[in-house]
């Protein structure tokens, strides 16, 4: 077909596709499916090979967030029946992100809820990066505090961190309808000061929240412009107790097309499968990987994940290798770019619990139950009677709890 061809040919020469060409993608039927991820599958390959790169989140603080985030099992307002405790301490999150590591993680995403981290938060977060950092100095670390002041950023570089994850979640014109306690322009700027203080930035989007597919294509065409080094694509978990909890708007062929309809946008910028993989690709979820080149492994922030081993069975299956510590993740070109950053040009993570952000990892927690009526829910025929609300687990183990953390 000639639009996978040339959409191909340009992400294959890190050329961006038009805006039509991006929403034609979306526009595909299930007939053409197997011809979109082939497409976009050999993209990926052009730069990261076969490798998938592991990330672990560790829930800092969970819950009791003020800002009113509509995704988020967090929020304020939230009767979601979540783990809610303040900070972990740093020997405490150094044991939970070992875990992580011994199942082959590479990055490991520091994640605290809130509008934004204090002074004094900064110096918790950065115990924390010593004590993991002590425990393997190889580790890479992301952290996803919410909305940064001046000199925050700075601070995180200094302390040892690689990288800061911030979502930007939805399109800027239909922002205001999922979030009123802080705007659209505010997660620019914190992309912005991470970019400053040399950290790799990281930020992506949530889909599934009611939002069309120009609000999808607004908000990738945005983050392109923002040039993360990584793009989390989180898919709504439509937790019970948020408002958002009856938005079942994604099914495993229309998750698809979106993942690669960021593929083709960002060529080569680390995609991220991140909250809401096991609910809506479910067993399409390894199709997932000849797209993305990075997943998080094991639970996410509030709610949990499939088994570690099991995610590890499935990238050895599909053919893939969990990429090593030593290996670059970002293609030559954009390593050197970032490695004032992130040290070999290492991606973010991704979530949307961040700070608020759901639940996907951070900046857009691993259980990301996104927000947005921006527009009228998919209408593919049977994603009602698809809705796996069963899958839906609030996470009870791990960080926080006196139970072995799944990794």
């Amino acid at each position: 077909m000639d639009l996978l061809d040339t959409l191909t040919d340009k992400g294959l020469r890190r050329e961006l596709p038009t805006r039509e060409e991006a929403l034609a993608v979306l526009a595909t039927t299930d007939d053409e499916l197997l011809d979109v991820v082939a497409a976009a599958g050999r993209v990926r390959r052009q730069w990261f090979g076969r490798r998938v790169k592991l990330n672990y989140l560790v829930n800092l603080k969970s819950g009791l967030c003020p800002e009113d985030c509509s995704y988020c099992s967090q929020r304020l307002g939230s009767k979601a029946e979540i783990l809610k405790y303040t900070w972990l301490k740093p020997d405490q999150a150094a044991e939970a992100a070992a875990a992580g590591v011994a199942g082959g993680a590479k990055r490991v995403c520091l994640v605290a809820s809130g509008r934004g981290p204090t002074d004094r938060d900064i110096d918790r977060v950065a115990d924390t990066i010593a004590a993991i950092k002590g425990a393997d100095e190889q580790v890479e670390v992301c952290a996803c505090l919410g909305l940064l002041s001046d000199n925050q950023a700075e601070r995180l570089k200094a302390a040892g961190a690689d990288a800061y994850n911030h979502n930007l979640n939805t399109s800027e014109s239909t922002y205001g309808d999922i979030t009123t306690t802080h705007t659209y322009a505010d997660r620019v700027d914190t992309v912005a000061k991470a970019h400053g203080a040399g950290l790799s930035a990281c930020s992506g989007l949530i889909a599934g929240m009611g939002e069309s597919d120009e609000d999808l294509v607004d908000v990738v065409f945005a983050l392109r412009e923002l040039d993360p080094d990584s793009v989390p694509v989180n898919f709504l978990i439509p937790f019970e107790g948020t408002p958002l909890a009856e938005e079942w708007n994604l099914t495993p062929q229309r998750c698809l097309r979106i993942l690669a309809m960021v593929r083709f946008v960002c060529p080569d910028i680390e995609v991220r499968i991140a909250g809401g993989r096991e609910v809506h690709l479910r067993s399409m979820q390894p199709l997932g990987l000849h797209i993305a080149n990075s997943i998080f492994l094991g639970d996410y922030l509030t709610s949990e994940g499939q088994a570690g081993q099991a995610d590890l069975d499935m990238i050895k299956d599909a053919g893939f290798e969990v990429e090593g510590a030593e290996q670059t993740t970002l293609p030559r070109h954009r390593a050197t770019a970032s490695a004032g950053g992130c040290g070999g040009g290492a991606s973010v993570c991704g979530s949307s619990d961040s700070a608020c952000d759901g639940d996907s990892g951070c900046g857009g927690h691993k259980d990301a139950s996104a927000c947005g009526p921006c527009g009228g829910p998919s209408t593919e025929e049977g994603s009602e009677d698809e809705a796996r609300t069963d899958l839906v687990r609030v996470r009870r183990r791990g960080a926080g709890t006196e139970l072995a953390p799944n990794a």
